[in-house]
């Protein structure tokens, strides 16, 4: 549904830190975004994290999953950040982690619109891998003019 090129209009951010490779399915009436990330082992976090074990760091998955909240996001506001509009992570309540991610996983993001309260945005967030969800959170965003 949204490929690289589609998705850098949406997101400020670029490599290494561009952390969605595609987006699969959106759903503006249900607001909820599925996307995702082809972890390769050349990636660069892992060459200290770790380098006999590597695993991806768990901050990074929950970057990819605000990543993935913020095209949502940006979407149903039919903005950009070239119109002058940021979404700021700025937190996460009910984390929890439930396996590792590692070299050769596709990680599919999933976010889910919960609320908007004087721009500060919550969603609902799931990572899987092979089916199993290995971390939640439900993501909160401030938007921001620039």
């Amino acid at each position: 549904m949204m490929d690289i090129n589609q998705i850098r209009k949406l997101l400020p951010h670029r490599y290494p830190f561009l952390l969605v490779d595609r987006v699969v399915s959106m759903d503006l009436e249900s607001k909820e975004i599925c996307a995702y990330k082809n972890v390769s082992v050349n990636e660069p976090f892992f060459n200290g994290h770790f380098p006999e074990h590597p695993i991806m760091p768990g901050v990074l998955i929950i970057e990819a999953m605000a990543q993935a909240a913020g095209i949502l996001g940006f979407t149903m506001m039919g903005v950009t950040p070239e119109d002058g509009t940021l979404y700021y992570f700025v937190g996460s309540d009910n984390l929890r982690f439930r396996q590792p991610v590692v070299p050769g996983d596709k990680l599919e993001l999933k976010a889910r619109y919960l609320s908007n309260k004087r721009g500060i945005w919550k969603f609902a967030c799931a990572a899987v891998v092979d089916g199993k969800e290995v971390c939640s959170a439900e993501i909160i965003c401030a938007e921001r003019k620039v």
